[in-house]
């Protein structure tokens, strides 16, 4: 089961004890607090402000830069997070390296534990990547191809949950109803059930699909076009 953290606004009494600041929480903990913000924004983390509140888009740029350097998704600026966070070697959020084990050729490839996915072309160059929302209690690890499945059209470019969202650029992949599409819009306004700067974390499942932001939606939609192969990696 996917554990999904509560967002929202970490005291700073909290932080002071997680960053270890050795100064009173009033003062060196939101420096602190501003310089992760900035690094992480720096690394294409997307923290958003740099205003010394480990707010909810800070946590989950965090959680996006522990899934890139093989860390537990917590969204905490703590401990072995920070120090790898402010240090030398700490790994860029945006432009990650595409699984060795995910074979060669033209593919859409997954990641579950990092929450993200490549598009690569038969030359081996990586035509885009980023973050990702799915649900691995549905969509399990292994070898897809994209297409026409259980009588179902292989892409439909507003599809429906059959009540009030629209699954827009939806790509079919997996039966009977798995596919990529943008993160739902509601119908009556069009604005997405969450922000884009939740893709690339935990915090967030799907009923099975892979959500994606608008933008990768049409990079994906024109990508399948012909059946091509995703692969599914835990």
């Amino acid at each position: 089961m996917r554990i999904l953290p509560k967002l929202g606004l970490v005291t700073a009494a909290v932080l002071a004890v997680g960053l270890g600041a050795a100064v009173p929480a009033d003062a060196g903990t939101v420096a602190q607090v501003k310089g992760a913000q900035a690094r992480l924004n720096a690394l294409g983390c997307t923290s958003g402000p740099v205003y010394g509140q480990a707010g909810a888009m800070t946590q989950a740029a965090t959680a996006r830069f522990q899934s890139a350097n093989a860390l537990g998704q917590t969204g905490l600026l703590s401990g072995t997070t920070y120090t790898r966070l402010m240090g030398s070697s700490a790994k860029r959020c945006d432009v990650r390296a595409v699984p060795g084990r995910s074979g060669s050729g033209r593919r859409i490839v997954i990641s579950q534990t990092q929450n993200w996915l490549w598009a690569i072309d038969a030359q081996g160059k990586v035509v885009r990547q980023g973050g990702m929302i799915d649900n691995p209690q549905y969509l399990k690890p292994g070898s897809y191809l994209s297409g026409s499945r259980c009588g179902k059209a292989a892409r439909i470019r507003q599809n429906t949950d059959g009540a009030r969202l629209y699954l827009n650029n939806f790509v079919r992949f997996a039966p009977c109803g798995i596919g990529f599409h943008q993160v739902p819009t509601y119908k009556t306004n069009g604005a997405q059930i969450h922000p884009d700067w939740l893709l690339g974390t935990n915090y967030r499942a799907s009923h099975g699909c892979i959500r994606v932001s608008a933008s990768m939606s049409a990079t994906i939609w024109s990508f399948a076009a012909a059946p091509t192969r995703v692969i599914v990696l835990r």
